[in-house]
């Protein structure tokens, strides 16, 4: 590989974009990107470009939006189309991060040096769609990045380079999600380095510790106060920002964004969802096992306000019972 590769990038979501920009800054060629066709968002429902597509078209990067990359599938006209323009982009390598379609074995053997996969967790925990989230669920103290030579299997090719980032008891998807996407950046940009200059020992991934992150479905958000204090605390903070924790009182939503663990052990005579106290400081409530303390909630159609604003509008009592 020469000095300076040519990079074909795929990737659609913010994590990538900030991959991308790493990419672009750090001088590497970049002759074509791939993402995610427009999908329609916000409350018009109006198409919107991936955060990949627009930072591509603001600095004249080419962009291909293939709906299929499967030659023998649903869409093959988009795979042939991409096919061809991956071919015209003559790449090096192709670096991949959070693209969200599966990558056909053609499209693995095109470049040069294969595929790098920029994944958000210590491979082989957490493979899938949503390692950021099921970490922070499953109680993880730590996860990382791993770069990985991609096969065909769903995050099983070999690793390349890995670094890893604790997890801390106040993180959220969102803020862990931003912090991993600089770490991914930064070592997408060492691991095409160090290929440049004599390339890698790719190490297998182990074969015992595989766990798989499924694609979170809003029907989780959900809260499910028979469970442990300690167990909604997580997933409050898995699911922000999506698709965001949520409980019902008197038929109306409510989201919960922010909560602490006032207690793990039972201390009342009260059932799972029952309020307990109401102050400016918390809205607590009964679990199976303790009491969480909510702090910052959202009505259906507010905003996000810590809870002695979101009581001024929406007064909560004693004895009430959420979900």
């Amino acid at each position: 590989m020469s000095v300076a590769p040519r990079v074909v990038f795929a990737g659609t979501p913010e994590f990538a974009r900030v991959a991308l920009q790493v990419l672009h800054a750090a001088n590497f060629h970049i002759p074509l990107v791939l993402t995610q066709p427009d999908r329609p968002a916000g409350r018009g429902m109006k198409l919107q470009a991936s955060p990949v597509k627009q930072f591509a078209l603001d600095h004249h990067i080419a962009v291909a939006q293939p709906r299929s990359l499967r030659l023998d599938g649903k869409y093959p006209e988009d795979a042939a189309l991409a096919r061809a323009a991956i071919a015209e982009a003559r790449a090096d390598v192709m670096v991949v991060a959070a693209y969200g379609l599966i990558l056909p074995q053609w499209v693995l053997d095109t470049p040069v040096q294969g595929c790098l996969n920029i994944h958000a967790s210590l491979l082989p925990r957490w493979r899938g769609a949503a390692p950021i989230h099921r970490a922070i669920e499953a109680g993880d103290t730590e996860t990382g990045i791993t770069i990985m030579q991609m096969d065909a299997g769903l995050d099983t090719g070999d690793m390349l380079l890995v670094e890893r980032a604790a997890i801390g008891p106040d993180d959220t998807t969102a803020r862990l999600h931003d912090r991993l996407a600089t770490l991914g950046g930064r070592l997408v940009v060492e691991a095409l380095e160090i290929a440049a200059y004599g390339g890698f020992t790719p190490v297998p991934q182990p074969a015992e510790g595989v766990t798989y992150a499924h694609k979170i479905e809003k029907a989780e958000a959900a809260i499910d106060w028979s469970q442990p204090a300690e167990v909604i605390e997580r997933r409050v903070r898995a699911f922000d920002p999506f698709p965001g924790a949520s409980t019902t009182l008197a038929g109306e939503a409510v989201k919960v964004w922010r909560s602490e663990i006032e207690s793990k052990t039972n201390r009342f005579d009260a059932g799972p969802g029952q309020i307990l106290s109401v102050n400016g400081n918390g809205v607590r409530v009964q679990c199976g096992q303790g009491v969480l303390c909510l702090t910052e909630l959202q009505r259906a159609g507010g905003k996000r306000l810590p809870v002695a604003d979101f009581l001024r509008g929406f007064p909560l009592q004693p004895g009430q019972t959420l979900g």
